[in-house]
């Protein structure tokens, strides 16, 4: 998730809306919802910032996760 969310240029305040990832997740990785739970893992680990309405992430580090 957190490599997905670096490759897209972030908008006004550094916002990467959630379906810019949802796309070239489900449709070109071809992952599963339950896999999208990573970006709750991602938020744990403090690399993404997920917005209380669930619509936008920041990317909070550069660093990505193997």
């Amino acid at each position: 998730m957190v490599q997905l969310a670096a490759r897209i240029e972030p908008v006004q305040d550094g916002r990467i809306y959630i379906e810019r990832i949802n796309a070239p997740f489900l449709y070109t990785l071809k992952g599963s919802g339950s896999e999208f739970a990573g970006i709750k893992y991602a938020v744990q680990q403090g690399w993404l910032d997920l917005h209380e309405s669930g619509t936008y992430v920041r990317l909070l580090k550069t660093q990505t996760a193997c």
